[in-house]
């Protein structure tokens, strides 16, 4: 089976430490969560996800399941514009609108703390990952999660180079076809 986890893995944790057997029963995690280059969204290193349980990430990224990541250096390419959210309204449906609505939301608010012309959509990627890999590029890379300093902790710290030497556990997305991910994104809600 196919986990895909949208927030803090410490349910995922939880089972992997209580019924290690599960362990051999998930085929791959896609979560959404961390950050490399695009740094933290609650600390200056750290992003939201991984942050609130860094305990349970580090169980996560160490117990041999194949994990694809999406973090935020992804996510924030994601963006909902202005034109993007009037063609999930002009969809003329009530799913349309209630999207259009909620990120319309983001549009409003996130461009003073990114400096982006629109609101990422960050739990999104996880699926569009699912269903169409080639909007993506991505690179296996060994990521440790910090789990005692006060000034780092829950920072996702991908070795991108192979410095280190360790075997990576994570498939990292890195960039992705905005335009590809909302024409998926638009036709998948046209659907409903």
């Amino acid at each position: 089976m196919t986990l895909v986890a949208l927030g803090p893995l410490t349910n995922l944790a939880t089972a992997f430490t209580r019924a290690p057997d599960i362990v051999g029963r998930v085929r791959e995690i896609v979560l959404m969560g961390g950050a490399h280059s695009a740094l933290g969204n609650v600390t200056p290193v750290a992003e939201f996800n991984i942050h609130v349980d860094p305990t349970a990430a580090d169980i996560v990224l160490r117990a041999g399941v194949p994990v694809v990541m999406a973090p935020l250096d992804v996510t924030h390419k994601a963006l909902v514009t202005p034109a993007r959210n009037e063609a999930l309204r002009a969809l003329g449906t009530p799913v349309g609108r209630a999207v259009a609505d909620l990120t319309g939301f983001f549009e409003r608010y996130n461009p003073a703390r990114y400096g982006a012309e629109g609101g990422p959509l960050h739990d999104p990627c996880t699926i569009a990952w699912l269903l169409r890999p080639d909007l993506f590029t991505s690179r296996a890379v060994n990521v440790t999660v910090e789990t005692r300093s006060d000034l780092t902790l829950g920072m996702t710290v991908m070795d991108w180079w192979g410095v280190t030497g360790r075997t990576p556990n994570a498939t990292v997305l890195h960039d992705i076809d905005p335009g590809g991910f909302f024409d998926l994104l638009t036709e998948r809600l046209a659907t409903l």
